[in-house]
């Protein structure tokens, strides 16, 4: 009786915060299908997409934004995978030390260094390139990913590690064939945050990027806004446009970001 009870109650209680989160998708969603002007036809307005695609220039926005992920999840994936077998399998003078001093990286905030990185970048000339926008976020994202990884790493049969070593399997061998493959949950967990952290950052391209050519989807969002305050419609239907290549990556992923994060819970 009480298991039956309680289980009701675990299910109400994740039925509510089901709707407390939907609940503000589905009214943007609402208001991007609404007619954009006082007065104007009722229905289903899909062509409120059409427009804001069209004269907020979000061809180019997430093109770029597209572009900048990309990179960044590539580069932090494979870096962060390589540091994270390292600091789990290897054991090298000063590891622990060296370990330790590249998870800072997870307690300064972007904020207390994007002035200081501008200066620096301007001076190298990179500012308003691709450049400025992937190498920091690749920096960003290494301190996360590399935990991440070396959490699985650690965590990975050592009887399986071992029995490769006895078939003469080097290091190589043992990261690419096997305990990556094996990985493949915990990899897209990471891939996924990154790419989530990445298309959703406004700050750094906002400091980084003058040339309209060159801005990421939220700070073209955010410069759609500027120029329809009163186009609610527009704007949601914009908002939309964004967060879609975000909603669509997740559904791909789920299962194994689900079985990551799970995964992750239990070893935890």
């Amino acid at each position: 009786m009480t298991s039956g009870l309680e289980r009701s109650v675990s299910y109400l209680v994740l039925g509510l915060a089901a709707l407390a989160a939907l609940y503000p998708m589905g009214l943007i969603v609402a208001t991007a299908l609404s007619p954009d002007q006082i007065g104007a036809e009722g229905g289903i307005h899909f062509d409120n997409f059409k427009a804001a695609w069209e004269q907020g220039n979000f061809a180019t926005y997430l093109k770029n934004s597209v572009i900048v992920s990309g990179a960044v999840v590539l580069l932090s994936a494979v870096l962060a995978s390589l540091a994270g077998y390292a600091f789990g399998t290897m054991k090298f003078r000063g590891s622990q030390v060296l370990f330790y001093v590249l998870l800072l990286g997870l307690m300064v905030p972007s904020e207390a260094v994007v002035i200081p990185l501008y200066y620096d970048l301007e001076e190298l000339n990179l500012t308003n390139t691709y450049v400025s926008l992937i190498l920091p976020q690749v920096a960003q994202s290494l301190a996360f990913g590399t935990f991440w990884m070396r959490a699985y790493f650690r965590s990975a049969p050592h009887e399986v590690v071992e029995a490769a070593r006895v078939d003469g399997a080097g290091h190589a061998r043992i990261f690419w064939s096997i305990l990556l493959p094996m990985g493949r949950p915990a990899l897209m967990t990471m891939v996924l945050l990154v790419f989530m952290w990445t298309w959703n950052e406004f700050l750094l391209p906002l400091v980084m990027i003058t040339d309209e050519s060159l801005r990421t989807a939220p700070l073209g969002l955010s410069n759609f806004k500027g120029q329809y305050t009163e186009g609610t419609a527009l704007l949601a239907a914009g908002a939309v446009l964004v967060a879609l290549p975000v909603v669509v990556v997740f559904l791909i992923t789920q299962r194994h970001f689900i079985r990551g994060m799970v995964e992750g819970a239990v070893k935890g």
